[in-house]
């Protein structure tokens, strides 16, 4: 009898399992494929898809510069040849309509009143830098995998600099975020 039992319930698993009828996790058919965080929100669509779309941009002639950096730049009035990852996060928000985040100094993007523990897409990371002793690189959350999660930063490279040529997107552990915020919830705009 305790045979059947283990076999109706293989049978049960892999029919639900193959047949989609569960969207969670647990009976997720590839556990290890990447997956979106949290609820997706056409608004947290849209901001992903306008940061998406940058990536690929590269600067000029690796000095901060070139027509699309130089766009990131002003948004947040800074001058060519500043440092920009700030300037883009704010750049992204500025085309989906937030008044803020505007701010080309990283810290800024992580105030008190928006810091979160939650990695949702569209929330914005802060990179540590102890040399610094402060936030010194930001990027966005695209999706997350268990302890992973993949961001599109501006003013990086291959190797995750914070001095880097453009916008790329980026694997990063969740143990190596200092914070995060979230500029979407509770309403966009309101600080």
């Amino acid at each position: 009898m305790s045979t059947i039992r283990i076999l109706l319930t293989v049978i049960c698993f892999a029919f639900t399992g193959s047949t989609g009828l569960f969207s969670g996790h647990l009976l997720a058919r590839n556990r290890s494929a990447w997956f979106v965080a949290g609820p997706v929100t056409d608004c947290r669509a849209r901001l992903l898809r306008i940061a998406a779309g940058e990536v690929g941009i590269r600067e000029k002639t690796g000095e901060n510069d070139g027509r699309r950096i130089e766009e990131y730049l002003a948004a947040v009035k800074l001058k060519r040849g500043d440092p920009y990852c700030a300037a883009f996060l704010s750049w992204v928000y500025l085309k989906e309509g937030f008044a803020k985040p505007r701010s080309g100094w990283s810290p800024d993007l992580l105030p008190g009143a928006r810091l979160t523990k939650t990695a949702l897409p569209a929330n914005i990371i802060g990179i540590y830098f102890p040399e610094l002793k402060r936030i010194a690189h930001v990027g966005m959350i695209e999706k997350t995998d268990k302890d992973w999660c993949m961001t599109i930063e501006g003013n990086t490279n291959l190797t995750g600099s914070r001095e880097g040529e453009g916008v790329y997107r980026k694997r990063r552990h969740l143990k190596t975020i200092y914070r995060m915020a979230d500029w979407v919830t509770p309403e966009r705009g309101k600080l």
